[in-house]
């Protein structure tokens, strides 16, 4: 049970928290697809969050795992198939089957819940956007195409003018790389400075108990577990100049703990709802 009222929260002088769609408004529609990512923008999602991964002919595409067999009708490693594989691939339906629902009739399917999508797209969305819609972007590692994942991103947020800080003066870039590899952000900073960073952590490791991160990232990125065994972490994280945006936060009681804690963005696949928990809408 949670509070009626907002917990207190602990970020005095700060913005409010972000809220941030974890793979699109992924407790609605199928993780990943363009359908996901349109009702976490109508959810009002400050920002969308998805992962990439490089096919065989070099298109950076959104999806989790290193194979598409949990997601889709299909088999096999992503890094293995050409885009034109993955666009005869149904990566909707399972999310319906899940519920108990039939699978639609691939005839009146609706495209943009069942197909794969690429990260170019995704930066088309948010491009089209009525107001300013965040991307945090995190690369999957380890991969057969290694630093070529970092050096694909880097161009295509080019093109689309995210790797030029003074584009976005004075609110900031609208686009952040996270990672659980120290070295794709590494990678990353290396070509384009610009670009904020974000450093995943599954666990809390001696090494950066005391808020340090890897040498140029200014985001800690821990999982919502850390949190709750180590609560004082976002204090030290701020002290050493960092935000914290955490990781994947769906439960009401996660959510209060965050805001109590002054966490600066929460990563969650229920958007709506925790902004509404937040008093944001």
């Amino acid at each position: 049970m949670t509070s009626a009222h907002p917990a207190q929260d602990a970020r005095p002088g700060r913005p409010p928290i972000s809220v941030v769609a974890h793979r699109g408004a992924s407790e609605d529609a199928p993780e990943h697809t363009l359908a996901a990512y349109r009702q976490a923008i109508e959810d009002g999602a400050d920002a969308l969050e998805c992962d990439v991964r490089l096919t065989a002919d070099g298109h950076l595409v959104c999806v989790h795992d290193r194979r598409v067999n949990r997601t889709s009708n299909g088999r096999g490693a992503v890094s293995t198939l050409e885009l034109a594989d993955l666009a005869t691939l149904d990566f909707g339906s399972w999310k319906d089957e899940a519920y108990g629902n039939e699978a639609p009739d691939r005839q009146h399917e609706d495209p943009e819940r069942t197909s794969v999508l690429t990260l170019e797209r995704l930066l088309e969305l948010v491009a089209d956007a009525d107001r300013r819609v965040e991307l945090a972007i995190e690369t999957k590692h380890p991969t057969r195409w290694a630093g070529q994942v970092e050096e694909r991103l880097v161009e295509l947020l080019g093109r689309f003018g995210h790797t030029h800080p003074a584009m976005n003066a004075g609110r900031g870039s609208a686009v952040r790389v996270m990672s659980f590899s120290a070295r794709s952000l590494h990678r990353v900073r290396a070509a384009a400075p610009g670009l904020p960073v974000v450093y995943l952590m599954q666990f809390l490791t001696p090494r950066y108990r005391d808020g340090r991160l890897p040498a140029g990232v200014g985001i800690a990125g821990p999982g919502i577990r850390i949190l709750r065994s180590h609560p004082e972490y976002v204090a030290r994280a701020h002290r050493a100049g960092h935000q914290v945006h955490a990781w994947t936060v769906n439960d009401p009681a996660d959510v209060e703990l965050c805001q109590e804690l002054g966490v600066d963005a929460v990563i969650t696949n229920r958007p709506r709802q925790v902004r509404m928990q937040l008093g944001l809408g």
